[in-house]
């Protein structure tokens, strides 16, 4: 093998390991502020009084359940 292509390998290989750390770097973004938009949500849950959230969880999970039912064939 010659130096050149040595060369392009090793230039290659830390393009990849560079590409990676970048990728692992946003999903960690990411699931950092999905954690803290799932907190946002559990916390204001939290702060309704019982009767009011359970119909807010009851409409929610209606909602849900009508947009993945309307998703299928």
């Amino acid at each position: 093998m010659g130096s050149s292509t040595r060369i392009i390998r090793a230039a290659l290989l830390a393009a990849a390991a560079a590409a990676l750390v970048a990728a692992a770097f946003l999903l960690s973004e990411k699931h950092q502020k999905a954690e803290a938009a799932v907190q946002n949500i559990q916390d204001q849950l939290d702060a309704l009084d019982p009767a009011t959230r359970t119909a807010v969880i009851a409409r929610l999970t209606s909602d849900e359940v009508k947009r993945v039912r309307g998703n299928q064939p």
